[in-house]
Parts: structure tokens; C-alpha cells; sequence
């Protein structure tokens, strides 16, 4: 499967040559301040199967001291990729044009979730991270 995305304003593009993997979401208060909600919805790539279409340029990154970090667009502010260090580790799946061909597979860090986030869906929830 090939997929494109990108950014809210089109700065940005970017296009995924196979399929994606390990969807989740994760309720941590650190993604609930990334993305600016209940928390993130995301999927890793394989290695090498990502790459930029237009705007990298226009990409700005914040990246932990433990290396994971978060890509968005310095025009419009929407969250597109994640990082581990300088790799794209994967995309967040609201910047996916169309349908991703994934189904959320678990609900982490649900144990420090918002008060008023209500999590829907049958997938597993972990009160932690679990691989």
C-alpha cells in the first residue's frame, strides 16, 4: 500500500511506500500538549519506506533528551511525523490523506489519560506502554 499526507496548510507532503504499523494511541500528557487533545493517534513505518514529498523545508522538530521528538509544520502547527532521533518514526494518522488501512491496536498510557477523555473502541487499554 502507498499512502500520502501532509500538513493543514499543503506546505507540507509527504509519501509512505507500504503499509503502516502498530497503530495507537497514547493518552500521556505529553502527547495531550503535542497534539492539543485526549492525546495522539499514530503508526510507525518501516524503515525506508518514508519519504519527503514537498515542504521539508517548512518542517520544524522538538525532540526529547531521550531522542523521540514530534514534526510539525512551522506554517500551521499540524503535527505530521514522529522522530526517534534523526529517523521519521512514524506518521500521526490525521495528517494521512484518506483512509490509513489501520485499525487503532491499543490505547496506552491510559492510566494518566484526561479526566474527561473517553476512550471508545473495543482495542486494548494499558495503564503504561507495552510493545
Amino acid at each position: 500500500m502507498e499512502l500520502e499526507g501532509g500538513c493543514r496548510c499543503g506546505e507540507i507532503r509527504y509519501r509512505v511506500a507500504g503499509d503502516l504499523i502498530d497503530a495507537r494511541c497514547c493518552h500521556c500528557s505529553r502527547c495531550r500538549k503535542a497534539f492539543s487533545g485526549p492525546g495522539s493517534a499514530y503508526a510507525q513505518v518501516h524503515a525506508g519506506d518514508f519519504s519527503w514529498v514537498s515542504g521539508r523545508s517548512n518542517l520544524t522538530r522538538y525532540v526529547n533528551r531521550e531522542g523521540f521528538g514530534v514534526g510539525f509544520c512551522k506554517t500551521c502547527g499540524s503535527t505530521v511525523c514522529g522522530f526517534y532521533e534523526d529517523e521519521v518514526h512514524g506518521v500521526t494518522l490525521g495528517s494521512v490523506d484518506g483512509d490509513p488501512g489501520v485499525v487503532i491496536e491499543r490505547h496506552i498510557f491510559v492510566g494518566s489519560k484526561a479526566s474527561w477523555d473517553e476512550i471508545g473502541g473495543d482495542a486494548p487499554q494499558y495503564q503504561e506502554y507495552v510493545d
